[in-house]
């Protein structure tokens, strides 16, 4: 691996820097205060993703590992706000993840390419579970908001974009159930011993 090689691996790692610095602009056209980044998106997503997944008999790992990645184009494209996509012509993942990766070592632009690949042709069991995590991140993170701003068409579509039984029923919950809910049983519960 040549010098030039580890340089442009360092530059993407230093380019996904960027994702903790954008944010979300559906939550600033929401009114969000203080809304979350793509960076913060993206980690609950995997997380999410490894849940969906287990739950729907899929690799749990590369579930997580998709949607880590799916939204890594944003530091070229930003989040454009899904009105503002109705107006622009803006190039593909595939497009945006290639010139990313170009110069890389081989190997290393396979892994990030196949993952762009894979997680956009939604045929894998991983690749679905990565995209309901994201919708239902998105769905959960309006229902943490939702004393904050009219976040209820970001709850309306994050439901309606869900395939997977293991996310509707996990969004279903969400809709009834307090994001403290955990922290208060936890606070109420014995410490274990």
């Amino acid at each position: 691996m040549g010098e030039q090689q580890d340089v442009r691996a360092l530059d993407y790692l230093y380019e996904a820097g960027l994702l903790k610095r954008y944010k979300r602009t559906g939550w600033v056209v929401a009114g969000v205060p203080d809304p979350e980044s793509i960076a913060d998106h993206s980690h609950r997503t995997a997380i999410v993703a490894a849940v969906i997944a287990e739950l729907e008999g899929a690799s749990a790992e590369r579930a997580a590992f998709l949607a880590l990645f799916h939204d890594t184009q944003e530091t070229r494209l930003t989040d454009i706000p899904y009105i503002g996509k109705r107006y622009l012509k803006a190039s593909s993942n595939a497009e945006v993840t290639a010139d990313q990766t170009a110069g890389m070592p081989e190997g290393l632009a396979r892994l990030i390419g196949g993952a762009e690949a894979e997680y956009e042709a939604r045929e894998s069991a991983e690749a679905r579970c990565a995209k309901d995590a994201d919708k239902l991140e998105c769905l959960l993170q309006a229902v943490e908001y939702r004393d904050q701003a009219d976040t209820q068409a970001w709850i309306d579509t994050s439901l309606a974009a869900l395939k997977t039984d293991s996310a509707q029923r996990l969004a279903k919950l969400a809709l009834d159930r307090s994001p403290l809910a955990w922290m208060h049983e936890a606070r109420d519960s014995k410490p274990p011993k």
